[in-house]
């Protein structure tokens, strides 16, 4: 689906924003929602409307899989460096704090 030529006015009158939901329940959605929303702005907007029509129940399954997939790595990766930084950590000062 292409991108509109107009996008819609939010209720504080800003242009949205073209966001995409990664939500369980939405994911790989596109919406418009405001700049403001969810922020640190004292007054918040709440304008929010989808742009992608709903997917099939098939497609849902396939993106929440995929999903959870990518997330399992990043959790992996995270992991890895973690277990690196420590073994560096430790083979410094094996190596430069010897009795």
């Amino acid at each position: 689906m292409e991108m509109p030529k107009v996008t819609p006015a939010c209720y504080c009158g800003n242009p949205t924003k073209l966001n995409m939901s990664w939500s369980n329940d939405n994911p790989g959605w596109r919406f418009f929602g405001c700049k403001k929303f969810g922020s640190g702005f004292r007054k918040l907007c709440r304008f929010f409307s989808w742009f992608d029509p709903p997917l099939t129940p098939r497609s849902q399954i396939v993106l929440l899989g995929l999903l959870k997939k990518v997330r399992t790595l990043e959790d992996a990766r995270k992991r890895e460096r973690r277990t690196c930084f420590l073994v560096i950590v430790f083979v410094t000062i094996l190596l430069f704090f010897k009795p």
